[in-house]
């Protein structure tokens, strides 16, 4: 009997033994597959005869095939869908940033800008041209009122604002239905951002405009006299790209407000015209293939894009 009752005891302890290692295996297998994490964050680079890059860091790039010749000119994400535009009326769609398909815009005037916003992407473009999209795929025109080219679009403050030539602003609540605004004689025929509460219009001779609802405008003092293309912000920062100064460099901004602006060193001879932030990291794109990123926006460190394309802009899907 005693020893029947040993080899039983000894026949649990035994199950026992292999029961917990296995739950202590699956248990280690469980938490290392929960810590596993991919980021889905890219960058998306677009410039002259449809130079298409991306880049998952801002440090290392990767050419892709955009299928056009085309001057690409800038880049929106919405709805699980990249959309770029360019030149002859452009329009491509992604939902990788690696396979790009071209869609038909029903223009062939030049697009100079995307966004996204509202559940709706916007594209703007030359002879006052406004097309609006739920997808990316089918375009509907819409009448701007203006003949004037455009140059930046944006929506925030449930509010659309588009900025063109000739001292050009226009917004709209809906999209359709637009409002001539006063610019107070400056010309914003670049980009136009909203963030942190704050619409910022820029243009030539170091142009920087501020609204808090796109309705008036404020100009601010810039400190530069060169074009001013393409603004971002981030780590509580705005940031300013545009031309080589009267240093001979690119021309770099930042501010913490929109207000009150720095100058900072670019470290390159090239104009810029692209900016963009994610992933803790500033980009900018310029002329002759310049990509510069910095994790601060005051030092800044020059990227190898593989190519000698102008770059239009650059732009951070998360």
């Amino acid at each position: 009997m005693n020893k029947v009752l040993y080899i039983f005891l000894i026949s649990l302890f035994s199950l026992t033994v292999i029961s917990c290692a296995k739950k202590s295996s699956d248990d280690s297998k469980t938490t290392t597959d929960n810590t596993t994490t991919t980021s889905s964050g890219l960058y998306v680079a677009v410039g002259a005869e449809g130079t298409l890059l991306t880049s998952s860091d801002g440090a290392n790039w990767t050419a892709q095939t955009s299928g056009t010749s085309s001057n690409l000119r800038a880049v929106a994400y919405g709805n699980s869908t990249l959309v770029v535009v360019g030149f002859s009326g452009t329009i491509l769609t992604s939902s990788d940033g690696t396979t790009w398909t071209s869609r038909t815009s029903g223009t062939t005037n030049g697009l100079g800008n995307v966004t996204y916003g509202n559940s709706t992407f916007m594209a703007v473009g030359n002879s006052g041209t406004i097309l609006t999209s739920s997808d990316g795929i089918t375009w509907t025109s819409k009448t701007s009122g203006t003949s004037e080219n455009l140059w930046g679009v944006t929506y925030g403050n449930s509010t659309w604002v588009t900025t063109g030539d000739n001292e050009t602003i226009l917004t709209s609540s809906d999209g359709t239905t637009w409002t001539s605004r006063t610019t107070s004689g400056a010309t914003v025929n670049s980009e136009v951002i909203y963030a942190n509460s704050t619409f910022v219009a820029l243009g030539v001779s170091g142009v920087i405009l501020t609204s808090s609802e796109g309705t008036s405008w404020d100009n601010r003092t810039s400190g530069t006299t060169e074009h001013l293309y393409a603004g971002t912000y981030g780590n509580s920062t705005f940031v300013v790209v545009g031309d080589n100064d009267s240093t001979g460099t690119g021309t770099i901004l930042t501010s913490s407000d929109a207000t009150t602006w720095t100058s900072r060193t670019s470290g390159t001879t090239k104009g810029l015209w692209g900016v963009t932030y994610g992933n803790s990291t500033f980009v900018t794109v310029g002329e002759s293939g310049t990509i510069l990123t910095s994790s601060d926006a005051t030092t800044w460190t020059s990227r190898t894009s593989g190519t000698s394309e102008t770059f239009r802009r650059v732009f951070y899907k998360e």
